[in-house]
């Protein structure tokens, strides 16, 4: 298959280089318009008790709590003086006016209630819910802070809530996006240069990079037209996109100057490569790709997003470096050298190769020494907490987080009320009863029903007068204002004790959309890991037939992305490091980012566990010595491996600029775990235990062999294109 496709990109590599500039230029046009379907959010389960809530409220009562949260402060002090208290009731008028909004609820429209009065009179509240999907909501946001947000003469409006929050992420992701690429790009390039030394090859991997982009942008823009996909995905698009481009770039360019050098003329070069290094591109990408597809599994089309972006990068990236590359290649020939830079390109590392060699001279104590480091950086994951985001990811200065802030410290958590439904026919002694009851639990300030509020057990309140929106002929409910932060421990125990009041209510808020969110996870989690598992172990066996080969790397990823996720406990949640990293820490890791940061970098540690183990069985198969197989495959691999790493972290880093505390985490976590794969993995404990398994490295049961034999990948037996009459008629 591989020398059929060397044959022919060779024979018609201008023509190969049209079509790939066609698909280019349509895949730009139509993919650039993903943006403008992509949609926050993501974060909960469609099917949970949570969303359910969310969801009944709409259809039937028209309801639900407020996802805007406007704090209005009063210049003069006091929001009751008469100025104010026009400037606020016309402000309540004026958004209740406005397209998208469903219901407002403020101080001033509501009787002067003192629950949206803060105590010392300076700030009052006005509830909104804003109705349609995400981007509806998040456009209201805009439209009200257009038009009533700011100095407004007697008051001044800032702008809070889960759509205030959903609008400042969106925005501040197209911001970073921005300046990752600013940074990532310039500093990749002049890596390259380094490892290059000439501005031609430099490039070619920033062109394959190009194409794996806009060609991942078209598969976004593909499935956005039948189901949601989240924003944050463009995120991975770009920086996998750059990533795997230069890694597959780096091997391909590698394996063409090597052949070059070795005195092949440039059609032979270029079989030669894609018979080699565009076989292991393969296997490499497939790897991640099955590994990111464990994500569709999820229920949370956040995380299914991530699957659709990386599945749709990697694929196109693979092709691009298997055809397009070698297209480009055959065009150039040893034109690839051209404005080289000072300094010598070497096809194999004699520095790489010595530190094999010690490596291989203690096996042992090499081993121990590195299992002990990342089970050590591991520990922390013991101690994990998860939750949601919350606004305390945006930075401490934004307007939304400001004014979510202020919200909760002057009228504790009024905004964020659990809804509460109670199916069934309206039954106000079952109602009453069960206020009473929620309103003793540990955590709760108050409830508030169609009847009254109610506070430690005991009614305290009359009906307000929005009293009407808790009931309905389908049903009746009911507001649970609770005394603690919505994502805390202390508001996850308050569900669960809300549910165990009875049965057949349907609990909703964040804090029941974190619960349930990790109910829906926890049940799927050791299925993906399984399939995750259970392809790489298939997929490396029909490269290498071999079952040591694949357990072995399955087990090394597994722990060195432990030891990545320790790090990022240890940081992210615990607080170290966050001044200098400029975060505020919650307490809690974000329940979604540890699964997408396995996915992706479990499929990129095996792309460098590919690259290393490819140029082994090669060297392997030809010599017959392991020992030699190790050396000469890690020093024909270290500098590429090493080299893709520090471009591939380089892309993550930028990331960890970012303003949004999960982001900050992806791009950090993701570029430490290209690191320590590729500097402490990769260069010592893959080699160390190599070594120690001697021959056993490639063994398989009799059947397996057989099964490979028939199945696997290995063309011509492992031979390479070499005979001088295969050169003279395939060129």
């Amino acid at each position: 298959m591989f020398t059929a496709l060397g044959r022919f990109v060779v024979r018609r590599a201008r023509l190969t280089l049209l079509g790939s500039l066609v698909v280019f230029a349509v895949t730009a046009v139509l993919g650039f318009g993903v943006f403008a379907g992509l949609a926050n959010g993501g974060f909960d389960d469609p099917a949970s008790d949570s969303s359910r809530a969310a969801q009944i409220l709409e259809d039937d009562f028209g309801a639900g709590p407020p996802n805007i949260v406007l704090v209005v402060t009063a210049d003069g002090g006091n929001v009751d003086a008469p100025d104010a208290a026009a400037a606020g009731q016309a402000l309540s008028t004026g958004v209740a006016g406005l397209a998208g909004i469903d219901e407002v609820t403020s101080y001033w429209n509501a009787g002067q209630a003192p629950a949206l009065r803060s105590d010392d009179g300076r700030e009052a509240l006005v509830l909104i819910r804003a109705g349609g999907d995400d981007t509806a909501q998040e456009e209201a946001v805009v439209l009200i802070r257009d038009q009533f947000g700011g100095d407004r003469g007697p008051i001044t409006t800032e702008i809070g809530g889960q759509a205030a929050f959903g609008e400042a992420l969106g925005h501040g992701l197209e911001q970073d996006l921005v300046l990752a690429e600013s940074i990532a790009i310039p500093l990749t390039l002049l890596l390259l240069l380094f490892v290059f030394r000439g501005v031609v090859a430099a490039l070619l991997p920033l062109v394959v990079g190009a194409s794996a982009t806009v060609g991942a942008f078209f598969v976004l823009w593909a499935i956005s037209q039948v189901t949601d996909v989240s924003v944050f995905s463009i995120n991975l698009v770009t920086a996998l996109g750059l990533g795997l481009a230069i890694d597959y770039s780096l091997l391909i360019v590698s394996r063409f100057r090597e052949e070059l050098t070795a005195g092949h003329d440039v059609g032979l070069a270029v079989i030669r490569t894609v018979e080699s290094a565009g076989r292991t591109v393969l296997f490499s990408g497939v790897t991640v790709a099955v590994a990111l597809l464990a994500l569709i599994a999820f229920p949370l089309f956040f995380l299914r997003s991530f699957a659709y972006a990386g599945v749709g990068v990697v694929l196109v990236a693979v092709l691009a470096a298997v055809i397009t590359l070698p297209a480009l290649l055959a065009v150039l020939g040893h034109r690839v050298n051209a404005w080289k830079l000072p300094g010598v390109v070497r096809t194999d590392s004699p520095r790489w190769a010595g530190i094999a060699e010690k490596v291989l001279r203690r096996p042992g104590l090499v081993t121990g020494g590195v299992v002990a480091l990342l089970v050590l950086l591991s520990l922390p994951v013991l101690g994990t907490s998860f939750g949601n985001p919350d606004a305390r990811v945006l930075p401490s200065d934004d307007p939304a987080r400001v004014a979510t802030e202020k919200a909760q410290r002057e009228f504790g958590f009024t905004a964020e009320a659990f809804p509460v439904v109670l199916r069934g026919a309206p039954d106000p002694a079952r109602i009453d009863t069960y206020a009473g009851s929620a309103s003793r639990l540990p955590n709760v300030a108050e409830v508030v029903t169609a009847r009254g509020t109610w506070t430690d057990g005991q009614q305290t309140g009359e009906p307000g007068p929005d009293a009407r929106k808790f009931q309905a002929t389908a049903g009746e409910w009911l507001e649970v204002v609770p005394s603690v932060v919505p994502i805390s421990s202390e508001a996850t125990d308050l569900v669960h004790d809300l549910r165990e009041l009875d049965p057949d209510v349907l609990v909703g808020g964040s804090a029941a959309q974190l619960e349930d969110t990790k109910a829906s996870i926890l049940a799927v989690a050791p299925w993906a890991a399984l399939w995750i598992a259970v392809a790489t172990f298939v997929l490396l066996f029909l490269m290498f037939g071999s079952f040591l080969v694949p357990l072995k790397a399955i087990v090394l990823n597994t722990l060195n992305l432990t030891a990545m996720l320790g790090l990022m406990v240890w940081i992210f949640q615990d607080g170290n490091l966050s001044g200098l990293l400029g975060f505020t820490p919650t307490g809690f890791t974000d329940i979604a980012m540890p699964l997408l940061m396995f996915a992706v970098a479990f499929g990129l540690s095996m792309d460098y566990e590919v690259f290393l183990l490819a140029r082994m069985k090669e060297e392997y198969d030809r010599t017959g010595d392991n020992h030699a197989a190790i050396v000469t495959g890690i020093a024909k691999t270290g500098r590429i491996v090493t080299a893709a790493a520090l471009v591939l972290s380089i892309t993550f880093f930028a990331f960890a600029t970012s303003g949004i505390t999960f982001m900050k985490m992806f791009g950090l976590g993701l570029g430490l775990a290209v690191l320590i794969d590729a500097f402490i993995v990769r260069a010592t404990l893959v080699p160390a235990l190599m070594k120690l398994a001697g021959k056993a490295n490639w063994w398989a049961p009799a059947w397996a062999r057989r099964v490979h034999a028939r199945a696997g990948l290995d063309e011509s037996g492992g031979t390479l294109s070499t005979s001088t009459e295969r050169e003279r008629t395939l060129v």
